[in-house]
């Protein structure tokens, strides 16, 4: 009965169209694809030394390739404004997105704003940027970050999501731009320079505040109501989480952090109102099959969170005897177990 009663309405609504002169359309559906990602920034740096990379069956592959075949959908690629080498600079990132951009793959830029790593520990101001003033700093963000979409946008990439600093958590482009206890300085300025930027050249593309430490609520509480009084503009929350990290001569148990991350992000997005995604994620490569529960374990608890993007996993491709990360889920040159999940 309820079935024909819908139908009847459908069918009431669709003669009123008509008379009007106008179809119904339906609703459109939102994207749900939840993301299986990595950050495979490295790559190009690796294969100048002579690395390669290989699938289970020993066969040589080109790393996005390679990652696409075990069942990644998206990539995660730095950018650093004048680093050493041209590694994760402007034209590499262009040269690494156009790989991903042949295959189909969704792309994530992720802007460190500084000539190397940017991090919770270190927001070091680009070389050439030093001895700017606040409206200075402001502006080289818009004009760098502008700058490279911009190459990206003319080699025909589609980027799908832009962050505006890596783990800003305290803040980025020290000391003006650092976050603590209850100042912001300039970092609001700044991160919505970025913002502006990115909307210049990709008006769609979502723009991704990165945070660390997914798994500790109170941080995170304490950070993003402070933004939310400062009237931060974002559109997605993007977590790390290294639940496993080597303390005391041992690598911890992953199941607490991974847990409590879980348990978090139904009060984040209650809370904060943003969709979420985990833009890191790894585990030691030393302990795949562990890498692979956890893993496991955040996609089953996730998949069906509509507001919950999905997973990008760090620096898959790294291994110890080729870069001497320990986090990565390659074993010569082959992805381990660890990345079995995304295959599914």
């Amino acid at each position: 009965m309820k079935r024909m009663r819908s139908l009847s309405v459908f069918a009431a609504l669709a003669l009123l169209c008509a008379c009007c002169g106008k179809t119904p359309k339906p609703e459109p559906q939102p994207d749900r694809t939840f993301v299986k990602g990595a950050d495979i920034s490295s790559v190009t740096e690796m294969e100048s030394k002579g690395f390669k990379f290989y699938n289970a069956a020993g066969q040589q592959r080109e790393l996005t390739a390679l990652m696409k075949e075990i069942g990644c959908n998206a990539v995660r690629l730095r950018v650093w404004v004048d680093p050493q080498g041209g590694w994760s600079g402007k034209a590499d990132v262009v040269a690494k997105a156009k790989r991903a951009q042949a295959l189909g793959m969704k792309i994530m830029i992720d802007f460190h704003y500084s000539d190397s790593w940017a991090d919770p520990g270190k927001q070091n101001v680009p070389a050439a940027w030093k001895g700017k003033d606040a409206a200075g700093m402001a502006a080289a963000v818009g004009a760098h970050t502008q700058e490279v979409l911009q190459a990206l946008k003319t080699a025909g990439v589609e980027v799908t999501w832009v962050q505006v600093g890596n783990e800003v958590t305290n803040g980025m482009l020290w000391d003006s731009g650092k976050v603590s206890g209850s100042s912001v300085g300039q970092f609001v300025n700044y991160f919505h320079a970025g913002r502006e930027a990115v909307k210049a050249v990709y008006p769609q593309a979502k723009v991704i505040l990165h945070l660390d430490n997914g798994w500790n609520l109170g941080t995170l509480n304490w950070f993003l109501t402070l933004m939310k009084g400062h009237s931060l503009n974002y559109d997605v929350l993007g977590l790390s989480l290294y639940p496993s990290y080597w303390e005391n001569g041992a690598y911890p148990d992953w199941t607490p952090k991974v847990q409590q991350f879980v348990q978090n992000l139904p009060t984040l997005y209650s809370s904060y109102g943003k969709p979420i995604l985990l833009v890191e994620f790894g585990m030691p490569a030393s302990e795949p099959a562990k890498a692979k529960a956890a893993l496991q374990y955040l996609m089953d608890k996730t998949k069906d969170l509509d507001w919950f993007g999905g997973i990008f996993y760090w620096a898959p491709e790294t291994e110890h005897d080729r870069s001497g990360y320990d986090y990565g889920a390659f074993s010569g040159g082959k992805p381990t177990e660890a990345l079995d999940p995304f295959g599914q």
